[in-house]
């Protein structure tokens, strides 16, 4: 089970996004696990991934409480890989997140081979997770599936909004930054890159996909010209 199941969108709005985490358990083999989620991460950066994350300390780009009114124009917004892979520093959930399947397929084999001991989740649409598993030659052990929103529904935000809010498994994305940046982009005032970088920022587990982000705010800046 993994709160990436609340990723919102049809299965082909997915193509582009597949999270790979490594999770230790506790109790169990978590005692000497942080070298080994270390070594999952290194393991990421042969394969092209778009974003590392530790649950504990977030993503290859972050949030920052230095800041002051000229900080916008000047800050780097070059993902850091090896600073997520340096700061863990203890047990947590690691992901990598890939945009292709090819590029998850050919890391989910060298974690295969690795054999690190941990447990192995997959985030995707369920096809993608079986073309993972099938390229590994693994079968896949389980399936969690999302049921989506019920209730009072016309009360949530627009669609646009959800497939970039709920990029960040706690939530910390939220609606209304996100409404933000598809009204920057629509008006010109922000590209979808700039955007992109604003949003990934706040997720605090790491599994954002700027790439999927940058293709859902490019069609919202097309559908609007």
């Amino acid at each position: 089970m993994t709160n990436t199941l609340h990723r919102f969108g049809d299965a082909a709005s997915f193509h582009d996004d597949f999270v790979v985490f490594a999770i230790p358990s506790r109790g169990n083999n978590d005692a000497d696990s942080v070298p080994k989620l270390r070594q999952f991460l290194t393991m990421a950066l042969r394969f092209g991934p778009v974003n590392l994350g530790d649950a504990r300390h977030g993503g290859a780009l972050r949030s920052s409480q230095s800041m002051n009114p000229t900080s916008h124009w000047h800050r780097d917004v070059q993902p850091d890989f090896e600073a997520v892979i340096a700061g863990l520093d203890a047990p947590t959930t690691a992901a990598a997140v890939f945009d292709n399947r090819a590029a998850a397929e050919e890391f989910i084999k060298a974690v295969r081979t690795a054999d690190l001991g941990l447990s192995v989740n997959i985030s995707t649409s369920i096809d993608g997770a079986d073309e993972c598993c099938n390229a590994a030659g693994i079968c896949r052990h389980s399936v969690g599936y999302s049921l989506g929103f019920e209730g009072q529904t016309e009360h949530l935000p627009s669609r646009e909004v959800l497939y970039l809010a709920t990029m960040c498994g706690h939530g910390m994305v939220s609606a209304s930054l996100a409404n933000k940046m598809i009204d920057w982009v629509k008006e010109g005032r922000r590209t979808p890159d700039e955007a992109v970088t604003y949003l990934q920022r706040f997720c605090s587990c790491g599994v954002f996909n700027p790439a999927r982000a940058r293709r859902l705010l490019e069609q919202a800046r097309t559908r609007t010209k």
